[in-house]
């Protein structure tokens, strides 16, 4: 994990890989309680027997769970310190490449695309690449914007 005293710190860093999170498992209740949310009950997801004669051979992760596991994957791969509040501005270029099994441990890479100025503070751009041992390919990729306000 990087943490960046001040937001010239984190300014610096732009082109450069942020850190790798920990493992975290995607379990069938996290899967079910989001499909409650969500209101997307397909089969795929929420029915694990019938999932198995799938073409996924079991049930796999809305590609928007996936997605939703960044603010906590995030936080172990980088942190700023100095600032007033951090804010989701939103997400740019997100990708599913390959499905996500539940069962599975992913883990976050995290590389700072860029940083600009915003109106007291600054606007940063990380792309988050979700993966597992599980896959060659990653799970979500996603340009995430995140605002830093001092």
């Amino acid at each position: 994990m990087t943490t960046f005293a001040t937001l010239d710190e984190l300014t610096a860093a732009v082109g450069t890989e942020l850190g790798v999170s920990a493992w975290h498992t995607v379990t069938q209740e996290q899967v079910d309680l989001f499909a409650q949310a969500t209101g997307d009950h397909q089969w795929i997801h929420v029915d694990p027997e019938r999932a198995k004669a799938g073409p996924f051979g079991g049930p796999i992760a809305h590609g928007y769970l996936t997605l939703s596991l960044i603010p906590l994957l995030a936080k172990e791969c980088y942190g700023v310190e100095g600032v007033r509040m951090a804010v989701n501005y939103g997400s740019e270029k997100v990708r599913f490449p390959a499905p996500l099994p539940v069962g599975t441990p992913v883990r976050a890479t995290a590389e700072l695309l860029s940083v600009t100025e915003v109106a007291d503070g600054r606007q940063a751009v990380v792309r988050f690449t979700i993966s597992s041992e599980a896959s060659p390919k990653p799970h979500c990729v996603a340009e995430t914007i995140t605002r830093f306000y001092v």
